[in-house]
């Protein structure tokens, strides 16, 4: 395969994906990792404080269902994560797509954006489709809430 085909193929691969992404949100199928996978406590019905922080998670922000849902999809990808690497804004998980599938990493960030609006959430598919990135970034402080809320050892 030439160099000009094999580029444009992983260019039509990653818009296919974006294209994948952008269809599954607009029908509704996603609904959103860390809030959820802790068990609730506290009224439910006020927005909880998960560190003592600016940054809150709504935990009305999903139904029960969905709360159980996405908890399951947390626990998934905390167990799949092949790595952990910090970046000047964040943390990027990586993932095999044999292992995670670009339609749960979809699903978990459309749930989790609800109960946590702070975060920016990036989703890479890199190396010829064979790493699937998710990068969460936000405002400053925010390296210490995902630390704590994805068990990430400081270094």
């Amino acid at each position: 395969m030439t160099e000009g085909k094999r580029r444009f193929v992983v260019s039509s691969r990653r818009r296919a994906a974006v294209a994948g992404l952008a269809l599954f949100i607009a029908w509704g199928g996603a609904e959103g990792l860390a809030a959820q996978a802790r068990p609730e406590t506290g009224n439910a019905g006020k927005q909880m404080a998960t560190t003592q922080s600016k940054f809150y998670c709504n935990v009305k922000a999903l139904t029960p269902e969905e709360r159980a849902h996405h908890r399951k999809l947390t626990e998934k990808l905390l167990a799949a994560r092949k790595e952990t690497v910090e970046s000047a804004k964040g943390y990027e998980f990586q993932f095999s797509p044999k292992n995670v599938t670009f339609g749960e990493l979809a699903e978990w960030v459309a749930m989790e954006s609800k109960c946590c609006p702070f975060l920016d959430f990036h989703i890479d598919l890199e190396n010829e489709g064979n790493l699937l990135c998710l990068r969460l970034t936000g405002e400053e402080g925010i390296k210490a809430f995902l630390r704590s809320e994805f068990q990430i050892p400081t270094q």
